[in-house]
């Protein structure tokens, strides 16, 4: 999510949604080849950036898959100077993504208004954008368009956006030929000539990225694509304006043979041997005036206010009010509860055609339009959903299930008294059903208990218990020493921690031993089993097999493998795996589908 580059926060257009996900929208932040950007709070009041794909990304199939797979691998990012995933949604009419809003300009905008930076602020540039690539790595990322534009400089050090985002927006950089993805000025060779991308390709891009900050240009000059990425790949680079001290660590990033750049490790260590002083991030890590960018930044605009509710009951209508009778047969319809319209009226009679927007149901009798100073909502503005606390903002569906429980409707008495009356009569006839209901079973419950136990789960103290519908994942990548918790919706891999995966909670894990290069499948919350061939994985099946154990060598599964995981907190998953990573790849990962019951069994007590 880059900083803008003329007003900070601009207001939204009429052509801009209110909402997206239930995040009521601010301001816009800026846009971009992919989508728009927009500044939101979360229901805490932490700022968030907030990019909506564009609808023509929107409508390719296979744009949305490989989003939905970048988007996955970039939650596993979690660094000091990255810009965490907070929230997204891949299937929804229009894509979007949310990351921490990070106050600070990004590098292309600081050098564009106040030119290069100075030496010890473009090895602390270096230093912190090199860890950033070395937990991007780390997830099974190449971020594949590294450039000014994608590094923020925050008041403690740069931070790396968009990591991996990018290779959505062609979908033929899968599995096509001759086709390059990422920003011409600044690729590598291997890129502009569609060569194979990996983890040295995001290397050529640091040293363009340090280059550009000491010389305030790019390293292969300026011009259409056609001549800069000619240049990348037959030309040496000019670093003529560079500072001496940086010329061999540039010099070595910039290699057109990837074998020859240097790994993260050497970058940093290089960066360390150039500073007279020990290199440590802090407030004076840039010049003053670059500084006073942040501060502007800290300055947000204050969030978007939900329109007060509207009274349930007025005693007395006023005269911007319609009194409580029902609208004419034929009048126009009135918009939802909670809604402005362009003119309240100030009859009993209803409103004018042309104030009310079209479409809307007929209210019940007792209808009140809002008081005066009421807005008309925004094109795209999403009806929030009434079962939620006034005033707060709408979740979207799976990703805040901390939001607050729904308010409670107030009911008219006469209702209540009249419902009571029904449920009573309801309630005798459903007892007299239930006392024969149990005398037939009897038998059936005798022949149960005599003939062997129900299966696990179905059914709990006499009652039977429906079995809960299941949740398929498909693609998941579970990077080496990565475990997941089959709770999560959707399951996210993370880190194990200082204590390990083998020594976590996690419902299921992937180890890799890299002194004896042992790869284990296990679980430490539960237990597991390799299905036969036989075998189809579903619910009964793993609820029936017996022969479960914590850990599987990598090495006892295939192509289309089975696994039947249990975990102690009572969800019941098949893990079909799918594969693993290539030699090639930055880092160790296997790939499997997930087919999820949740609070299928009884948790087990601790």
């Amino acid at each position: 999510m880059s900083a803008p580059s003329t007003d900070l926060f601009q207001p939204l257009r009429p052509d801009d949604p209110a909402t997206v996900g239930g995040y009521r929208l601010t301001a816009v932040l800026g846009a971009g080849g992919m989508g728009k950007v927009y500044l939101s709070y979360t229901p805490g009041g932490r700022p968030i950036a907030l990019k909506v794909i564009r609808p023509e990304f929107s409508e390719d199939p296979e744009f949305r898959r490989r989003f939905q797979q970048e988007v996955r691998a970039a939650q596993r990012v979690q660094g000091l100077y990255t810009a965490p995933v907070i929230d997204f949604d891949t299937e929804g009419s229009q894509p979007w993504l949310a990351t921490a809003y990070v106050p600070g300009p990004s590098l292309a905008h600081a050098v564009a208004r106040h030119g290069r930076l100075p030496l010890r602020s473009v090895l602390l540039l270096t230093v912190g954008v090199a860890e950033a690539l070395h937990v991007i790595h780390g997830a099974g990322i190449v971020h594949r368009d590294l450039k000014p534009a994608n590094v923020l400089l925050a008041a403690d050090g740069p931070r790396v956006i968009d990591f991996g985002i990018a290779r959505a927006a062609d979908a033929t950089s899968l599995t096509g030929s001759g086709v390059s993805v990422g920003t011409p000025a600044f690729m590598a060779p291997e890129q502009a000539s569609a060569g194979t991308v990996t983890a040295a390709t995001d290397i050529f891009a640091l040293g363009q990225i340090a280059a550009f900050a000491a010389i305030g240009a790019p390293a292969y000059g300026e011009g259409s694509s056609h001549a800069v990425l000619y240049r990348i790949v037959h030309e040496d680079p000019d670093l003529s304006a560079l500072p001496p001290e940086l010329r061999p660590l540039v010099t070595r990033c910039l290699s057109r043979d990837p074998a020859d750049r240097p790994t993260l490790t050497e970058v940093i260590a290089m960066c360390h041997d150039l500073s007279s002083v020990p290199l440590r991030q802090g407030e004076d890590w840039l010049p003053q005036a670059v500084a006073g960018s942040i501060t502007e930044r800290l300055q947000l605009p204050e969030p978007a206010k939900t329109p007060p509710p509207r009274p349930a009951a007025a005693p007395t209508p006023t005269p911007t009010e319609l009194s409580p009778q029902p609208p004419a047969q034929g009048a126009p319809p009135y918009p939802p509860t909670g809604f402005g319209v362009a003119a309240a009226p100030t009859q009993s009679a209803p409103a004018a055609p042309s104030a009310v927007p079209p479409g809307y149901p007929t209210p019940p009798p007792g209808y009140q339009t809002p008081p005066p100073g009421y807005q008309t909502p925004q094109p795209g503005y999403q009806t929030p959903q009434p079962t939620y606390v006034p005033n707060y903002p709408t979740p979207s569906p799976g990703h805040h299930p901390g939001y607050p429980p729904p308010a409670p409707r107030r009911k008219p008495k006469g209702l209540i008294i009249a419902g009571a009356a029904v449920a009573a009569v309801i309630g005798l006839a459903v007892i007299g059903s239930v006392l024969q209901n149990r005398s037939d079973d009897k038998a059936k419950d005798g022949a149960t208990s005599s003939g062997g136990s129900p299966s696990a789960g179905s059914q709990d103290k006499g009652q039977t218990r429906t079995d809960p519908t299941p949740a398929s994942y498909k693609g998941i990548n579970l990077t080496a020493n990565y475990q997941l918790m089959l709770a999560d919706n959707p399951p996210r891999p993370a880190s194990g921690g200082n204590a390990g995966v083998m020594y976590n909670h996690g419902d299921l894990y992937f180890y890799v031993d890299t002194l004896f290069g042992d790869m284990k499948v296990g679980t430490n919350n539960g237990k597991l089993v390799v299905l036969n061939n036989s075998q189809k994985g579903s619910l009964e099946t793993c609820r029936n097999e017996t022969r479960y154990t914590e850990k599987i060598g990598l090495d006892q599964l295939t192509d289309g493998s089975q696994v039947c995981v249990l975990s102690d907190a009572g969800h019941i998953a098949v893990a079909t795996y799918r594969g693993k990573s290539r030699e090639s790849d930055p880092s160790n990962y296997i790939t499997f589908d997930l087919t999820i019951w949740r609070n299928a069994d009884q948790p087990k007590k601790s």
